[in-house]
């Protein structure tokens, strides 16, 4: 192949040792911002999830009608059209810059997803518990608050631990908008170097190494709330 591989520069991209001190590198700044991204898209993903989900469960027929449309628009957009659409159309009416576009295009995004998960999970609680407490004269909110999202948590979360992982791996996406995240770090370390294939290897296996300690930390969290 004749490629001459470079792979003990790779650890300066991760951090450096000057005679100012220990400073971190553009690998490790990348993963910050992708790490910060991810999680408040994520948030925000939940809440709306969580708004979507009540509404088609509720019996308010317009409710149920607009988070049908949304839910459909949404799931049948690609995700890339739907960052173009968040950046360069509601990005100059609102005055949103490539981040905050960004955020809310992956939140709106996964919210969809997150919605039908907090649908099923609701759905999974038996009907004699919505009636016991109906009769016991409890209000919708507070059968919602009390009775069915503690029951409906465990049916969750495995679900919503492959969207979080999810939400991190489309975050590479707004590499296209120059948002300055892992996969736009690694571009330009590649195009300053010529290491696209030491780089991209590294970039790949920080995401790998972040998604696996997402999921075991999910996954006893799991085992710790089945226990209990």
């Amino acid at each position: 192949m004749g490629y001459n591989w470079q792979w003990y520069r790779v650890p300066q991209y991760f951090y450096t040792l000057t005679d100012d001190g220990f400073q971190w590198g553009e690998i490790s700044t990348g993963l910050v911002k992708t790490l910060e991204l991810s999680t408040l898209a994520f948030l925000f993903s939940l809440v709306l999830g969580i708004a979507v989900a009540l509404l088609r469960l509720s019996n308010l027929v317009v409710g149920k009608g607009l988070s049908v449309v949304f839910l459909e628009i949404v799931r049948n957009t690609p995700l890339l059209v739907l960052l173009y659409l968040f950046y360069y159309v509601l990005g100059p009416i609102f005055d949103l810059d490539r981040y905050v576009a960004s955020l809310l295009c992956l939140g709106v995004y996964h919210g969809a997803m997150v919605s039908e998960i907090f649908r099923a999970g609701i759905n999974a609680v038996p009907a004699g518990q919505w009636e016991g407490a109906k009769s016991i004269g409890m209000s919708t909110p507070q059968i919602y608050r009390y009775i069915v999202l503690p029951q409906s948590v465990r049916f969750m979360l495995p679900p919503l631990t492959g969207e979080a992982v999810n939400m991190i791996k489309s975050s590479a996406i707004v590499s296209v908008i120059a948002v300055a995240e892992l996969t736009t770090i690694g571009r330009n370390i590649i195009s300053d170097t010529y290491m696209s294939f030491e780089i991209w290897f590294t970039i790949a296996a920080v995401y790998l190494v972040v998604t696996l300690l997402l999921s075991i930390g999910i996954s006893y969290v799991e085992k710790r709330y089945a226990v209990n």
